[in-house]
């Protein structure tokens, strides 16, 4: 840099300016410094710069997710999450870091931050209350997470609004005749939990009776939808519709039902939650709870810039929407 200043007769700070495109150098001596730059193939270090500056302009998505639980990385919903996350950096001018379901490290901020692989984090996978989440909070990392908000944690998320979500898709069924809704979903993870909470509510509100076992603990995926519905095709179906927790889960509900002579919706009405892109294809298309995935990844990367900005957040909560197809049986 001190040699490209000493060919333009500038200052070091100056060259800086120009090859930032900075509107503080007027236009003919950024076109100069930029012309003596090319000629002698003069590139800036970032990796130096970053070292210096003590940031990477890089934001890591942390995928806390666990086949377990049904999680997939090629799963629909994460994409479209994982491409809107990306957008927004890009256009932020950050890098993104992809990291999936690092269990051998204990210590996130070590791991990521300490050692300058990223600036901040975005946790996705929020799982069934990850005790390293917490330990990031203590540590005051930059770090904001996609999921629920839950009491006594103390960190930040953007998500969706579960319960009334859980609550307008059992409603919707009730609405429609409905006597003995299931809910096919694992209530240990929070955002589940706030769906069960939401269903617990449309039922009391309706007068029906909740029944525990009518709340079938089932993963995320298609196959153990497929499994839980294979059961209550050999057994006989002991409800009248069926909430699911996922579109995921409802595909494979509905794919073992076509087999097993069990009709959509008229024998068993079924709602889903997230509006996967699958839903409107399958047959019939699925009834779903949508959730804003392309907004929520655009505020996940806008709140953690204002976290690494010093400024102030709050937890982000956006509204549902109901998508009425042809599985709810409605009209």
């Amino acid at each position: 840099m001190a040699d490209i200043a000493r060919l333009a007769g500038v200052s070091e700070a100056t060259v800086s300016r120009s090859l930032k495109d900075s509107p503080l150098i007027n236009e003919k001596t950024r076109l100069k410094v930029q012309e003596i730059a090319r000629e002698h193939n003069y590139k800036v270090n970032a990796a130096a710069r970053n070292f210096r500056l003590k940031k990477t302009h890089t934001l890591a998505v942390v995928l806390l997710v666990d086949r377990e639980w049904g999680h997939e990385v090629s799963d629909a919903f994460l994409m479209v999450l994982l491409g809107s996350i990306a957008d927004e950096a890009a256009h932020q001018g950050y890098d993104l870091l992809l990291s999936t379901n690092p269990h051998d490290v204990a210590d996130l901020n070590a791991y990521y931050l300490e050692s300058m692989r990223a600036d901040g984090l975005i946790i996705i996978g929020q799982g069934r209350n990850d005790p390293r989440l917490d330990r990031l909070a203590d540590a005051g990392a930059p770090f904001i997470v996609w999921g629920a908000e839950v009491e006594d944690h103390n960190y930040f998320t953007v998500g969706s609004d579960n319960r009334q979500g859980g609550y307008d898709a059992t409603s919707l069924l009730v609405r429609n005749g409905r006597k003995r809704i299931a809910f096919l979903g694992d209530i240990r993870h929070p955002e589940m939990e706030h769906r069960w909470e939401g269903y617990r509510h449309a039922l009391a509100d309706a007068g029906l009776p909740y029944e525990e076992k009518l709340v079938i603990p089932t993963d995320f995926s298609r196959s153990d939808g497929y499994e839980k519905a294979a059961r209550m095709v050999v057994d006989g179906p002991d409800c009248d519709a069926i909430f699911c927790v996922s579109d995921n889960i409802a595909l494979g509900v509905m794919k073992r039902f076509a087999e097993g002579g069990i009709r959509v919706p008229e024998d068993i009405a079924i709602v889903g939650f997230d509006d996967n892109p699958l839903a409107v294809f399958s047959t019939p298309s699925i009834t779903t709870i949508k959730q804003d995935i392309r907004e929520g990844g655009k505020l996940l990367v806008q709140n953690l810039i204002k976290v690494l900005n010093g400024e102030k957040i709050d937890h982000v909560t956006m509204p549902t929407e109901t998508i009425i197809r042809q599985s709810c049986g409605a009209a």
